[in-house]
């Protein structure tokens, strides 16, 4: 009995992946739970597991295509029920396929399973694919995915879309890619477009500098999500951005006087390490800024955690892994936390359950440059923290003129449930924390 797995829905609001790697090949058996392929999605790096036992009969997708979920991923050889009779006739009744829902225990990741009985439904023998094991499909019957400016733009030079390969998102064609088969003669135009269109026709050359003005590179699955977030949340949260600046030479001296004691263990904590714990300890007190906005039910849910999100700079773009009930962690915890996160964001190493659930999130773009920013609310969250580099900068103090430690410090917040003076005290109490930071290495 053939199955046809589909690329699963892994939740988190996940609805298409790029394939980074095939652990199987053709005519190779698999048991329950192995893993078939690696997929990149918009979160996390992960393995797909395969949820029967049986023999890869086909594969659908190469390295590096974009699948959604729904999507045929592979066709396994299992046991199972033969064929129905059909006693009329003497020969096997065709089957419609039957669908299964399949939910994958111990893997986190549900999907469908399409069995077929007739053969006609997908190719169960090596007919049709490439030597690889891959799905393969005439040009004159596959669909061809295009642009509909390229598709005008075609169809007027008399271009064979058909013969294309695309370089946009999911190998669709664009432009540029008519464009450039013109020019390097891959795809000649056919005899009716000189009849009819012969002013449109580009020179017989192109001068190769004019093609290398631009480059393009297709979004990833991350940034094409981060685009969608943050223009959510700008649309649909009103921001208000409140500023504010504490003076930390205190934090700097407790620091130092900390990263002398433990500098043998190797675990000094970092600024960030005491704002997380700052931020904690007063989200207790100012629920409003740990909360969300349930519209749909005309209410508003308060969380009794903390699950602070730090927004990491990598080279796919921003990845935010949560910290779980950050108030119940010391500094010298939450320093080890940021570190582990920090580290495996950049690898992709984080599972889904490292990237959900965050009730406020802190960035911290003084790491790099910045002083005062507008950061963008991680909606559903009402609130985010954004956190500037520390200056060396004058101060008065006690009526003189000091040499001081200027921390800078930006919040948004949701001003459909967040005020101006709901947004300065909670400001406040994380500014008294910080200038006397003594106690967040006990509290």
């Amino acid at each position: 009995m053939v199955f046809v797995f589909k690329f699963p829905d892994i939740g988190e609001g996940i609805h298409e992946g790029k394939i980074l790697e095939w652990y199987v090949a053709r005519g190779q058996t698999v048991s329950e739970g192995d893993s078939l392929l690696k997929v990149e999605t918009d979160k996390v790096v992960t393995d797909i597991p395969s949820p029967r036992t049986g023999v890869i009969k086909n594969l659908f997708g190469k390295v590096g295509q974009v699948i959604n979920v729904g999507d045929a991923v592979v066709e396994l050889d299992v046991e199972g029920r033969g064929d129905e009779i059909d006693m009329a006739h003497g020969k096997p009744a065709p089957q419609r396929p039957h669908v299964e829902e399949v939910e994958e225990k111990g893997f986190g990741v549900v999907g469908q399973i399409e069995v077929a009985h007739d053969a006609a439904f997908l190719p169960a023998t090596g007919e049709g694919l490439e030597d690889d094991g891959h799905a393969q499909v005439s040009a004159a019957s596959r669909k061809v995915l295009a642009s509909p400016v390229a598709r005008r733009m075609a169809k007027e030079l008399g271009v064979d879309l058909t013969r294309l390969k695309g370089t946009g998102p999911a190998g669709r064609i664009m432009k540029d890619d008519v464009q450039y088969a013109l020019s390097s003669a891959k795809a000649p135009p056919t005899a009716a477009a000189f009849a009819t269109a012969p002013a449109q026709m580009p020179k017989a050359t192109e001068p190769k500098a004019a093609r290398e003005r631009e480059e393009y590179e297709e979004l990833s699955q991350i940034r094409k999500t981060i685009a969608a977030h943050m223009t959510q949340s700008k649309f649909t949260a009103p921001h208000l951005t409140a500023h504010e600046q504490v003076e930390v030479s205190k934090l700097v001296a407790l620091r130092q006087d900390v990263k002398d004691a433990v500098a043998a263990a190797g675990s000094v904590p970092s600024y960030l390490a005491f704002l997380m714990r700052a931020t904690a300890l007063a989200l207790r007190a100012h629920r409003k800024l740990n909360c969300r906005l349930d519209l749909h039910n005309n209410r508003v849910i308060y969380h009794n955690y903390c699950n602070i999100g730090i927004a990491v700079d990598t080279p796919d773009g921003l990845i935010v892994p949560v910290i779980k009930d950050a108030d119940q962690k010391s500094v010298f915890e939450l320093a080890a936390a940021i570190t582990d996160f920090g580290a495996r964001a950049r690898e992709r190493k984080l599972t889904l359950a490292e990237i959900r659930d965050g009730t406020f999130t802190i960035t911290n773009y003084g790491s790099i440059a910045g002083t005062y920013g507008a950061p963008i609310i991680n909606y559903p969250e009402v609130a985010i923290l954004g956190v500037g580099r520390i200056m060396e900068t004058p101060v008065v103090k006690n009526g003189q003129i000091v040499p001081g430690r200027v921390l800078p410090l930006s919040l948004s917040a949701d001003h459909r449930i967040v005020d101006g003076g709901d947004a300065a005290r909670f400001l406040l109490e994380v500014m008294t924390m910080l200038s006397n930071p003594v106690s967040l290495l006990f509290r």
